[in-house]
């Protein structure tokens, strides 16, 4: 755990060089025209960490008990910089909220300590909940930790070092801008001026993050300098950061965690592994319309034909993506089209993949006669070494003719477009001008060059949290390199039709009937091209690309 802290810790640190930090730079800056001390930027770094804490890990569950939802909060946070900023240029709201601070810490405010730690504490807690980092496999598997609904102290206090290594960065240039503007005699001498300047800046960036503006620059400044920022993040791929994210460190192998009952099952009765002892045991989480998930399907169906009479039993762990997911009928389709004959349990509220503190999809755990986890493996590939652990742990049992001839498929992914979500909870990469209207049927328009790996909309949409819904007539584009594209769609009502175009020219029509993965296009080499979906009707809806 102490290495895990302590990585989380340096990450933070050098978050302070990356792109995600540009958008809330000017409001950090602006938290330096206090020149009376360290007060302000205590209390600014205070409040951001202590909000970035409690809202990467318990947001979801936030939203979740009062129903707000997490755009009125960050409405909220924007709100209170616009004001902030325009006590810096506006006399008497600087009075009101020295009277307003003064009231809470019952201290008399005066001109000389001005907002002071409480005031940069209220700053700190909205730059918390506004701020989204770019996160590496540490900070990640935390949030994974958040959505899932279950937060432990581990993951409260890896939060907690990475905001405190991101807090110090941000505190060294809040203080030297206010030792600069005491130092240098010429910023002393236009300090008031300099100060109404920061002030116009603040309640500009606030504007403009209203507005996402900062989502457009940060997507600008990618684009044109597309190496800044790479690898700030790549230490936290070492093999030990690995490990610890994966299994907790033990003596010798760990015991694998039972299989919570409560999911349906398909394909087979209701299994336990104290059941299977004495068998080789093979857990595999996906979930049916990640294509991740699906390229492993063949050479899980390869392995549970090859080794099921020499002893091995295949469970697929079903814990669902997005909401239709969660569909027993929908999971039995999927279990059905992909041909799938092993036994498969539905996870919907994440129970077994919380057991085995599992983060990713699709994840493998393979498990000996005595139940103790010998091997994982998370993502695609090395299906070479995964089946060699297999035919081992088999060979453990005394089983006889065994096949040991291991000779998998192998394939190269030709993207270099990354998984894009379309609905507002995880969107990313949304390239319209206007902003995000929630939950609400909004017009939005298409610039005329879509961005590198962005997407936008043109005509009528509704934009939810899972998924984007089409009205007649309106059309996606998307700026992408690979050579296939796969969308996650499904129909509300009756089927719907999509055509699909790549460079102006149609590719295909595709019929949306049922909840899945559709292929819109597989061209003959890998390259860069631009995507357009045009949508005959207000059915469609819309919640992830993938490539390959």
């Amino acid at each position: 755990m102490m290495l895990l802290i302590a990585f989380a810790f340096m990450a933070g640190v050098v978050t302070i060089l990356s792109p995600c930090i540009l958008p809330i730079l000017p409001i950090i800056l602006s938290s330096s025209v206090d020149t009376t001390g360290k007060q302000r930027p205590l209390g600014v770094v205070t409040g951001f960490v202590l909000s970035f804490t409690f809202f990467t890990l318990f947001l979801s569950t936030l939203v979740r008990l009062i129903g707000i939802p997490a755009d009125s909060m960050r409405l909220v946070s924007i709100v209170v910089l616009m004001v902030f900023g325009m006590t810096l240029f506006i006399p008497r709201m600087q009075v009101m909220m020295e009277r307003l601070m003064g009231f809470f810490v019952r201290f008399a405010p005066s001109a000389r300590t001005k907002h002071g730690f409480w005031g940069g504490f209220v700053i700190g807690l909205s730059l918390g909940l506004l701020w989204t980092p770019c996160v590496g496999p540490i900070l990640a598997s935390v949030i994974t930790l958040a959505i899932s609904g279950t937060v432990t102290g581990q993951a409260i206090i890896i939060t907690l070092a990475y905001s405190l290594g991101t807090a110090i960065p941000m505190f060294l240039i809040i203080t030297s801008g206010s030792t600069a503007l005491q130092k240098i005699p010429w910023l002393v001498s236009r300090a008031s001026a300099i100060q109404k300047a920061f002030g116009v800046v603040m309640v500009i960036t606030a504007i403009g993050i209203l507005f996402n503006v900062d989502r457009q620059f940060q997507t600008y400044i990618l684009q044109t300098f597309p190496q800044y920022g790479v690898g700030l993040t790549q230490f936290e791929n070492s093999p030990a950061v690995k490990e610890k994210l994966t299994l907790p460190a033990q003596t010798g192998y760990p015991p694998a965690p039972e299989i919570i009952p409560g999911g349906k099952w398909f394909n087979s009765k209701p299994l336990t592994l104290a059941q299977l002892k004495g068998k080789v045991v093979l857990v595999d989480f996906w979930t049916y319309s990640c294509i991740n998930c699906i390229r492993t399907l063949p050479y899980l169906r390869t392995w549970w034909e090859k080794y099921n009479d020499n002893g091995l039993v295949i469970i697929g762990v079903h814990s669902p993506e997005f909401e239709f997911e969660k569909d027993a009928d929908n999971v039995e389709q999927a279990i059905t089209d992909f041909k799938i004959t092993y036994p498969v349990v539905q996870d919907n509220d994440f129970a077994t993949w919380r057991a085995y503190q599992n983060n990713y999809w699709p994840a493998k755990y393979l498990i000996d006669t005595e139940g103790k986890i010998r091997y994982t493996h998370f993502g695609e590939g090395e299906y070479d070494e995964t089946e060699r652990v297999i035919q081992e742990l088999l060979k453990e049992t005394g089983s006889q003719k065994l096949e040991t001839t291991v000779d998998n498929n192998t394939y190269e992914i030709q993207s270099r477009t990354p998984e894009l979500y379309i609905g507002y909870g995880r969107s990313e990469y949304f390239a319209s001008p206007e902003p995000i209207a929630p939950d609400t049927a909004f017009n939005y328009s298409s610039p005329s060059d879509v961005p590198y790996n962005h997407f936008s909309f043109e005509g009528t949409w509704t934009i939810t949290k899972e998924y984007a819904q089409a009205s007649k007539d309106a059309r996606l584009f998307l700026h992408f390199e690979a050579q296939k594209v796969f969308l996650v769609m499904r129909s509300k009502g009756e089927p719907t039709q999509v055509e699909v175009y790549v460079d102006d020219k149609k590719q295909d029509s595709i019929i949306v009937s049922t909840d899945k993965l559709y292929q819109l296009i597989s061209l003959p080499t890998p390259g860069t091209h631009i995507l357009r979906l045009e949508f005959n009707n207000a059915n469609a809806q819309l919640f992830a690309f993938t490539f390959g």
